[in-house]
């Protein structure tokens, strides 16, 4: 492989997460015309988030107050070989383009999770686009600790609440009990827009037309391929179970325990630091697991993630 180029990549968002910006190349440049994340090449000895915060300043004015690394994917482009480091930035002084000259040809806001409505887009930015519509928190059912009414009725609060994913775990029961249940949670959620995921179970994903799939650690192993559906993610807790669901092009991945559990209290967990080694340079979206509340979602971001997954506090 040929010397590869590390870049800063800046995504841009609205302070509410629903939008973010792209930016279109000027002509002169390779790929003249093209849409992509604003940003720039790392100089040497310039660290990642000192090339983001000059980039930002240089290319569109505005001073960055607020970001958080997310996720790296490499791209071999015709030219060069290109290390795309994504960092989200949530809070900026300036306004875009008028502090300074633009040295792009335009800039759009885009709405996440929706089709872009501005083309062409650079190649590698494609797996950028959909991890935008992954939302934040992920939910895990504990139905067959809870009991299905409470839990069913928990969920519909979370829902109107705001929550938009779901992993239905409970392996526990009968087939067709954990078919009832998994229909239930499906129509509830898609009453209020919200993906469900079936953990390690294709049979009842494709009957009750989930949106996707997660395989649990045990199944993520033997798996050489991509399963087919349009959500697929794996619960991970070391560096090659990440590298193997990065190399299976899966859309996201849960790493943990990061801290001690009620049901296993006496295991330290990873702490926040190794979490973030772990995940760093991983090439897709990763929800910190185990022992997570709402209020640790910015920790968790602070630290690389994507964002958190629970299963008693949702």
């Amino acid at each position: 492989m040929s010397e590869v180029i590390e870049v800063a990549a800046a995504v841009i968002l609205r302070a509410d997460g629903s939008e973010f910006l792209l930016a279109q190349r000027p002509q002169g440049k390779v790929y003249a015309g093209y849409w992509e994340f604003p940003g720039g090449k790392v100089e040497p000895g310039e660290t990642v988030r000192a090339a983001l915060h000059r980039e930002l300043r240089e290319e569109l004015g505005i001073s960055v107050d607020a970001c958080s690394p997310w996720l790296t994917r490499v791209f071999p482009y015709p030219h060069a070989t290109v290390r795309l480091n994504f960092w989200r930035v949530t809070a900026w002084s300036g306004e875009i383009g008028i502090s300074a000259p633009l040295e792009h040809d335009a800039v759009d806001w885009q709405k996440c999770g929706k089709t872009a409505t501005v083309t062409p887009i650079l190649p590698a930015n494609a797996p950028i686009l959909k991890a935008l519509a992954l939302p934040t928190t992920m939910a895990i059912t504990m139905g067959e600790s809870e009991g299905v009414e409470r839990q069913l009725a928990r969920l519909e609060e979370a829902l109107d609440k705001g929550l938009r994913l779901i992993q239905v775990r409970d392996k526990g029961w009968p087939f067709a009990q954990r078919l009832w249940f998994a229909e239930a949670v499906r129509r509830i959620a898609g009453q209020r827009g919200a993906l469900v995921l079936i953990n390690d179970d294709e049979d009842i994903a494709r009957r009750i037309g989930a949106d996707g799939l997660h395989l649990s650690a045990t199944r993520l192993a033997p798996c050489l391929q991509r399963p087919d559906f349009g959500w697929v993610g794996a619960s991970c807790h070391d560096a090659g179970e990440l590298r193997h669901a990065g190399e299976l092009g899966l859309d996201y991945a849960l790493l943990g325990p990061v801290l001690p559990t009620p049901t296993h209290p006496e295991a330290p967990g990873l702490g926040w630091a190794e979490f973030a080694r772990l995940i760093t340079d991983t090439p897709l979206p990763v929800f910190a697991l185990g022992g997570m509340t709402n209020a640790m979602l910015a920790t968790a971001q602070e630290h690389g993630a994507h964002g958190i997954a629970l299963m008693r506090s949702w």
